[in-house]
């Protein structure tokens, strides 16, 4: 058996990478950190005096935990994922500080992530896998238990649909626009009917736990639910592109504090998601503009938050 010890500092050594990658697969920093903890259990747990490679053992079971958080979202949307086991503590403490958080956010902007919950999990782990942290796709297919060709079939087809709806973003710019800035004006008036108009039917809200504790619901299911949240309540919220793709953010004082961004598809929204994690906001780039669809006056008020 392997020393605990040794395991221990090697674990941390990876933990960085690992809880990027979690993160990189389930959108959520919360998430990505039950991911890291459930593996750290499994990795205690596990006899590692056979493992040649160390590295590629530990993604292969952060991944798998992944994975599984990933199919148990798809299957019952309507709770939220993520494991918390008690014992034994994640080598380096129970939660890294928000220094240690920066890799979290590492080139990850919210359009990206938005665009990866479209995918299957399989098709998201694929691509994140091999795009992102260049796994070879024999791995790949152990872990989701498909043949090397048909995991490299499902990378290519996420990568397709990633560039697909990227550019169909940047194309259909002016009417998401549009969609969002009426959004905003039928929260600041309180208009439930005009919400309601402009959610699809299943839409969904899904907050991160920074913005949970400045008051917002971790999630609201159904159109009513999220008109009756936003109903009177974006009354300081701004128009911005937010990577480019069209979004509101409140930043009282000109500091962002929140932003949401908006998944829309048939001209309806299907899903608004609200960030605070200031380590995620410091990454943006943030362009506010007018309730007319412009940049703001002196050309545009751009921050980089």
């Amino acid at each position: 058996m392997v020393d605990q010890d040794w395991l221990s500092e090697r674990f941390a050594e990876h933990q960085d990478r690992l809880r990027a990658m979690a993160y990189r697969m389930l959108g959520s920093p919360g998430e990505a950190e039950d991911a890291v903890q459930e593996a750290w259990l499994r990795v205690s747990r596990a006899d590692a005096s056979a493992v040649e490679n160390l590295a590629g053992w530990l993604t292969t079971i952060v991944a798998r935990v992944c994975l599984n958080m990933l199919e148990a979202r798809r299957s019952r949307p309507e709770d939220p994922a993520g494991i918390q086991p008690p014992e034994p503590t994640l080598p380096g403490g129970p939660r890294a500080g928000p220094e240690d958080e920066t890799l979290l956010a590492d080139s990850v902007g919210v359009a990206l992530l938005v665009v990866l919950d479209t995918l299957t999990p399989a098709e998201r782990l694929a691509f994140v896998l091999h795009d992102v942290f260049d796994v070879p796709f024999g791995e790949i297919a152990a872990i989701i238990d498909r043949t090397p060709p048909a995991a490299r079939q499902l990378a290519s087809r996420a990568r397709r649909r990633v560039q697909g709806v990227s550019a169909a973003a940047k194309t259909d710019m002016p009417r998401r626009q549009k969609i969002v800035a009426a959004f905003l004006a039928a929260s600041r008036g309180g208009d439930f009917g005009a919400l309601l108009a402009l959610l699809a039917p299943d839409a969904v809200l899904n907050a991160d736990l920074a913005a949970v504790r400045m008051g917002a619901s971790a999630e609201a299911d159904g159109a009513e639910a999220v008109a009756r949240f936003f109903a009177g309540r974006a009354e300081a919220a701004r128009l911005a592109l937010v990577n480019g793709i069209p979004a509101a953010v409140w930043a009282p004082g000109g500091r962002p504090r929140v932003v949401f961004t908006f998944t829309i598809s048939g001209g309806k929204i299907t899903g608004i998601g609200l960030t605070a994690d200031p380590d995620l906001l410091r990454d943006l780039d943030i362009v506010f503009l007018s309730r007319r669809g412009h940049r703001s006056a002196k050309g545009y008020d751009h921050h980089s938050a």
